[in-house]
């Protein structure tokens, strides 16, 4: 159990009022004969996005007015209320499970039940009925549109800023346990984090799904507190080629310390500057975090051309090495040779730009998880 953050707070408090309110309109305003059906309507209709009431709205309104006009015809036709159960309940099932409605297809049957099972189903009874939902859905989309309504975009940027510090303590920690002897164990770790890396990728595409949802029909959006500009979709490309590279060097570094295979350890020589390289390529997406976290300026430009530098300079004297006798290490010292010079031309901004244009230079793109967003 976490604690609830502040997004999970508001909306909690705007659901509840939201409920109230409905209840005042119809059961205090409009005098509803059974005024549960609003706030019902309106707690379901305080939804992670603006987008998703309205269209959650329509798809609920749609459901509950089915399900009432299914359980009233079946009560008028048979007059009885196990045998309109038997007529109605299967039907308001399949309807529900048929639309593409997702979840409020649940709401056709339970509806139905409802009419049923309180025995009311007269022509003003389903008026008042579909009112009631009118106006409960009316006052959730109002509430959640008006009061605090969620924009999901510092998941985003918090996602962003986690991925390149990710990659730099990962980096550091293979540039630092890199030596003649690494065992096969810490090659195995270094592997795996690297496969973590994915995770994070798959969360910021989710976060900027939601994103973007949180910008339609969402009228605050515009006034909300302003931080550096969120990375655009292309820096999440390159991102993912640089997961890739970390991905396939752990894998080679991993094949060559293992038993089991006979790729021979590449020469002490090659491991020595690959570990230099490393640790400059570490620092590379330390600069990288702080530019997604603060915006780009002139000394974190000059840090990232010296590491950038430095690592070039280790992969010059990587390729001038004196070849290995043996030919299987000669070729697992050009597979390591070939990922750091990829990972280093991926950290590179020109060859960034030519990936597509520099994110930093974007504004903000409305870019679907539904936790601390506000």
């Amino acid at each position: 159990m976490r604690r609830p953050d502040r997004y999970q707070l508001a909306q909690s408090l705007k659901a509840a009022a939201a409920a109230a309110l409905a209840w005042a309109v119809t059961g205090w305003w409009l005098e509803a004969p059974m005024a549960l059906m609003a706030p019902w309507a309106a707690v379901a209709l305080v939804q992670g996005t603006v987008y998703r009431s309205v269209r959650t709205g329509v798809e609920l309104v749609s459901m509950i007015a089915a399900g009432t006009l299914l359980a009233a015809g079946a009560a008028a036709l048979t007059g009885n209320t196990m045998t309109a159960m038997l007529v109605a309940l299967p039907l308001a099932v399949l309807l529900g499970d048929w639309a593409p409605v997702g979840n409020q297809g649940l709401y056709a049957p339970t509806t139905a039940l409802f009419v049923l099972a309180y025995g009311s189903y007269s022509l003003p009874a389903v008026g008042h009925r579909l009112l009631e939902t009118l106006v409960g859905a009316a006052v959730g989309v109002v509430v959640n549109a008006l009061v605090l309504p969620p924009v999901h975009s510092l998941e985003v940027r918090r996602l962003a800023s986690a991925l390149p510090g990710d990659c730099a303590r990962l980096l550091r920690r293979i540039g630092e346990g890199i030596d003649e002897d690494y065992p096969e164990a810490r090659a195995a770790e270094w592997y795996e984090s690297a496969g973590e890396l994915y995770g994070v990728l798959a969360d910021l595409r989710t976060a900027r799904a939601w994103s973007t949802e949180s910008i339609r029909f969402n009228p605050g959006h515009r006034f909300r507190r302003k931080g550096p500009p969120v990375p655009s979709d292309a820096w999440d490309g390159v991102w993912t080629r640089v997961s890739n590279r970390i991905l396939t060097l752990t894998l080679t570094l991993l094949e060559a310390a293992s038993e089991r295979r006979l790729l021979p350890r590449p020469p002490a020589g090659t491991l020595t500057e690959l570990s230099t390289l490393l640790t400059a390529a570490a620092e590379v997406c330390a600069v990288e975090q702080d530019v997604t976290e603060h915006g780009p300026g002139d000394e974190t430009a000059a840090r990232r051309h010296e590491h950038l530098t430095r690592a070039r300079e280790a992969l010059a004297r990587m390729k001038r090495g004196e070849p290995a006798a043996d030919p299987d290490a000669r070729a697992s010292a050009g597979s390591l040779m070939a990922d750091a010079q990829a990972l280093l031309d991926d950290l590179t901004p020109d060859e960034r730009r030519q990936a597509g244009p520099d994110p930093r230079c974007l504004p903000v793109r409305p870019g679907h998880r539904d936790t601390g967003n506000t």
